[in-house]
């Protein structure tokens, strides 16, 4: 399972938010790329790196920040928030994005984020699935929409989809544990739907599910990877010290 420490920015700088509320603001750190070097020296392969402004903003903003972490690292970096247009991800992919993450413009605009899955693959597109009470939320979760999570999951995954971050809202940055039920819902549903509906084996095999949210203390990372997860994005655990680089360290050694 993946190690992806998360840096959220707004004005550009490294913050935290509780829930998604812009009003929990808590500033860590002026420099992201500060930040982003000390998670490389620790062995860190990867970054999920989240432009809050460009969320609320509904375009790419802090696009210069991507560029001096690409540029300056060599950090394996997912990119999301507020990318709309085919612009969007080519500022994004031009600035050293080695991923991108769709959420909102995957419920409000599916042609287009298909149309992604088809021009840059499915190995360059994340499918950002957040909830809260299993239904997708949407514009840096400002919004819920009437889409039910799992159904919404299951209908990109037949165009393709394999990387799938699932947020869920309700435990993010609250340090009260991730929603294990949830991610093994998701990992046995989606499974049991694509055998029933007799779609290739091979997108099921491939789903790659990075669960984030909530994480609280080391001890829960083996358990998502047992469950089956490819990947845990971890924040504020990381920032409050609840869970050490050292720690980290370990257990990419182990794993």
């Amino acid at each position: 399972m993946r190690i992806i420490p998360a840096i959220d920015i707004i004005d550009g700088k490294c913050v935290r938010l509780s829930k998604g509320d812009y009003d929990t603001k808590k500033i860590y750190n002026e420099s992201p790329l500060e930040v982003a070097k000390e998670f490389e020296a620790h062995g860190i392969e990867f970054l999920h790196l989240v432009d809050l402004d460009g969320a609320k903003s509904k375009h790419i903003v802090n696009h210069k920040v991507l560029e001096q972490i690409a540029s300056q690292t060599r950090l394996k970096i997912d990119f999301g928030g507020g990318l709309k247009t085919d612009d969007d991800l080519r500022i994004a992919f031009e600035s050293g994005a080695k991923q991108i993450t769709g959420g909102s413009i995957a419920v409000k605009d599916r042609d287009t984020f298909k149309n992604w899955l088809t021009k840059f693959g499915a190995d360059k597109i994340i499918l950002g699935a957040d909830a809260k009470d299993e239904k997708v939320a949407v514009s840096g979760w400002l919004e819920e929409s009437k889409e039910e999570l799992i159904p919404f999951i299951q209908e990109y995954q037949k165009d393709g989809v394999s990387y799938v971050i699932c947020t869920d809202i309700s435990k993010d940055g609250m340090l009260e544990g991730p929603s294990f039920d949830l991610y093994t819902k998701i990992l046995e549903e989606c499974q049991v739907e694509h055998n029933r509906d007799s779609v290739s084996l091979s997108a099921v095999e491939n789903l790659k599910l990075i669960a984030s949210g909530g994480i609280s203390h080391f001890d829960e990372l083996p358990k998502l990877a047992e469950l089956g997860c490819e990947g845990t994005i971890i924040g504020k655990a990381i920032y409050e010290g609840r869970i050490s680089m050292k720690q980290l360290e370990g257990f990419i050694l182990k794993h």
